[in-house]
């Protein structure tokens, strides 16, 4: 199941830019424009793995959104902001942040930071396979393209967001609830015909036989497998 993020950040463009580089790494993003925003999704809005966390809100300080989850939870926090003073940045890693990166950033770096700070919570994980190439099938997942013997394939959003989460986790066995969870949402772990509906028209576009799959492989009673020979 993908680790849940969310990410704290009032700047439209930069919000929905590190959004969808979060998604495609194999994170579930939620966003907050604001502070009363973030204090009303991290009541409400169920368990987070890690934050990241503008300082600069509308309505507030994000430091104090820092001092009020370290009284409860010992959650993950990256922060990002323009501000560069070595003062500021000691007193918020004092305060409980577990690190700073000064704006403008690379997605790589942040991606990287997260990593670690969520290594140090005993979460283990790597950098996502974002590019897929396998007997003429090419996904490429930050360009959102997909070609197949050097035509492009059209698929539907949501076939697009079942292959993208398959050729993250190419060669392995993908269970039906982690991929109902993750391309749908945890409310619908139990829709298995999705599943099946969905994988079929995939086979559809991207099979020779789509009644005998060579890259989309069956694992039956468990899941599914992107071919990763």
């Amino acid at each position: 199941m993908s680790l849940q993020v969310l990410l704290i950040e009032d700047d439209r463009e930069l919000r929905a830019t590190l959004c969808q580089a979060l998604r495609i790494e194999g994170y579930a993003v939620q966003t907050a424009a604001s502070l009363a925003e973030a204090q009303a999704l991290l009541k409400h809005g169920g368990g987070f793995d890690l934050l990241l966390l503008d300082l600069g809100l509308p309505d507030g300080e994000g430091s104090e959104l820092l001092r009020e989850l370290r009284r409860e939870q010992n959650t993950p926090v990256l922060v990002i902001s323009a501000r560069e003073q070595d003062g500021q940045k000691i007193s918020l890693l004092d305060d409980g942040a577990d690190d700073y990166l000064v704006k403008p950033f690379s997605v790589r770096e942040l991606l990287a930071r997260m990593r670690v700070a969520l290594r140090h919570r005993g979460v283990h994980t790597r950098p996502a396979l974002t590019r897929y190439e396998q007997q003429g099938l090419v996904v490429d997942l930050e360009a959102h393209q997909v070609s197949l013997n050097g035509q492009p394939a059209h698929l539907t959003p949501t076939e697009f967001k079942l292959l993208a989460r398959l050729v993250r986790s190419a060669g392995k066995v993908v269970t039906h609830r982690t991929l109902l969870s993750d391309v749908w949402g945890p409310e619908y772990t139990e829709h298995t015909h999705y599943l099946r509906l969905y994988m079929g028209q995939l086979r559809a576009k991207l099979e020779q036989d789509p009644a005998d799959p060579q890259r989309l492989l069956t694992e039956p009673g468990v899941g599914y497998r992107l071919d990763g020979a």
